[in-house]
């Protein structure tokens, strides 16, 4: 197996590297799958062995282990909102597809992916602690990029900012039975069903 000096270390083809570990050099190497550039060096994208070609001059990362159970483009995800800012939202997910996940991943929600209509405000859409449904539309620059524009996909279960219980689904709002607050949120069409 061949030796390389990369960045002062030295690298070997089926090498453990961990997502963010210096690969190589653009100058030096072709960033294949697993892998990623930041600032002209190659960097791991996954946990995993690296495999260098140097027939070709491309440095790969194959996962260590298969069909980990992480968010990707197309995937419906369940979490809960952390944060509501004025043009996003924060969800810290929890399941990706019927699955729980071990790991901490979090997703962005852009208040121009809420919904098809216009949003006028992502306060009156998300809040604190909601169980969001929504899809993985994007992995740029390292950020799950979700949205709730379907109609399945958004809040499917909230708690009143007043008192704290939940909240039940009146006409196209949502009223708390116990202080009968009325609050409004990107329902999904199957709020409070249980189906997540």
């Amino acid at each position: 197996m061949k030796d390389v000096l990369v960045m002062n270390e030295t690298r070997q083809s089926g090498q453990f590297v961990v997502p963010g570990q210096k690969l190589g050099i653009i100058e030096e190497f072709i960033p294949n799958s697993g892998t990623f550039v930041e600032n002209g060096v190659i960097r791991s994208k996954n946990v995993g062995y690296m495999l260098m070609d140097f027939a070709n001059k491309k440095v790969s990362v194959y996962p260590a282990a298969r069909n980990l159970n992480v968010p990707r483009v197309g995937s419906i995800i369940v979490g809960n909102t952390t944060g509501v800012q004025s043009s996003l939202a924060i969800i810290r997910i929890k399941k990706v597809g019927s699955k729980i996940i071990s790991g901490y991943f979090t997703g962005v929600i852009h208040i121009s992916d809420v919904s098809f209509r216009y949003t006028d405000s992502m306060f009156e859409s998300f809040k604190l602690g909601d169980l969001v449904r929504a899809k993985v539309i994007s992995d740029k620059n390292h950020t799950y990029h979700l949205s709730t524009k379907g109609e399945k996909l958004g809040v499917v279960l909230a708690y009143c900012s007043q008192c704290g219980n939940v909240l039940s689904l009146k006409g196209r709002g949502l009223r708390c039975e116990a202080c009968g607050n009325v609050e409004r949120r990107k329902i999904a069409s199957d709020y409070g069903e249980g189906t997540l």
